[in-house]
């Protein structure tokens, strides 16, 4: 009876043990998948940010260009010579596409032209703040829609940031340039979505492939008619430098950011462009900044680290190889 009791005791012990080994190791795959999440989330704010300072710097430095173009004529220019670049870098094939990635794609290069486009035409009849603000009510309405609990409440404070950053009481509002900023809204709100549904659906830059040649048809048959006449080649080669900086390498840097970030915390992240624009309007331009400004840089740059904080996203599946091998996932 004594060795009966002994062997269950010493049975309960193993089974005690073995499954205290279970837990931890439960426990360290849940702290490695933790640590992964949050180092994914890191990437893609980087990633995030890096696209917000190359879209103010492709800004500043189109400038001279706007001038001889005008606002349509460069975002044409941009994103005509995007859409070349792309197909040449990458080389898609369509047959990487399932129907969904296709469709999706093309959306995408719609409402790229869309925000570009829109934005450029309410730039002309409104302040750039006020533009500003109605513009990122797109990615904040994201955050908010798609956030849940601090998310929703990080959208808040930087839609108060930007609100401080960029003071919309302070201009004469004109209607059609109010359409025209809502109108952007909308097609970023859209753009946020549909990049981060044709990441998930397709390797590498593949996706940009496709998206930027249906932008740049599109902005063609808006505003491409109109410039043509005005072409140099010089234009042509500043044009080509320019869409590098903008929109090429940003738009690359935000599909990337939204395979690693939910579309809550992104939407949040992007309320940082206006605060990384007057950083860099005080350091390179010298231009001073007023205390509700700074209140505003300080409220968005909270709600950005918030994001990134919580921003995680659960992995997906990953995508097939493409044939081009620039997969970055």
């Amino acid at each position: 009876m004594n060795d009966v009791s002994s062997k269950v005791a010493w049975t309960r012990t193993v089974l005690a043990a073995s499954l205290g080994g279970m837990d931890d190791v439960t426990t360290a795959s849940t702290r490695r998948a933790d640590g992964a999440g949050r180092s994914a989330a890191r990437t893609g704010a980087g990633l995030a940010l890096a696209s917000m300072t190359c879209v103010q710097l492709g800004l500043a430095a189109s400038v001279g260009l706007i001038d001889v173009l005008g606002t349509q004529g460069t975002a044409w220019l941009r994103l005509a010579w995007a859409g070349v670049l792309m197909l040449v870098i990458v080389r898609p094939r369509l047959s990487q596409f399932s129907g969904p990635a296709l469709r999706a794609g093309i959306a995408l290069g719609v409402v790229t032209a869309g925000v570009t486009m829109l934005f450029m035409a309410a730039i002309e009849r409104l302040p750039l703040g006020t533009a500003s603000a109605l513009e990122f009510l797109g990615p904040l309405g994201v955050a908010a829609w798609r956030g849940r609990g601090r998310a929703r409440a990080w959208a808040g404070l930087a839609a108060i940031g930007v609100l401080l950053l960029t003071q919309p009481w302070t201009g004469e509002a004109d209607l059609i340039g109010v359409a025209y900023a809502l109108g952007a809204a909308v097609c970023w709100a859209a753009y946020i979505l549909l990049t981060q549904r044709v990441g998930d659906e397709v390797s590498g830059l593949a996706g940009l492939a496709i998206s930027m040649p249906v932008a740049a048809v599109v902005a063609t048959l808006v505003a491409g008619p109109a410039v043509f006449s005005r072409l140099t080649p010089e234009l042509l080669v500043v044009g080509l430098g320019l869409a590098i900086l903008l929109p090429v390498v940003p738009f690359a840097f935000e599909l990337l950011a939204l395979r690693r970030l939910t579309t809550a915390a992104f939407g949040t992240l992007m309320s940082l462009e206006p605060a990384i624009a007057m950083v860099i309007g005080f350091v390179v331009l010298d231009q001073a900044l007023g205390l509700v400004a700074v209140a505003g840089i300080g409220c968005v740059v909270l709600a950005g680290v918030g994001a990134e904080r919580s921003g995680a996203r659960t992995p997906v599946a990953p995508v097939a190889e493409t044939p081009s091998g620039l997969v970055t996932s």
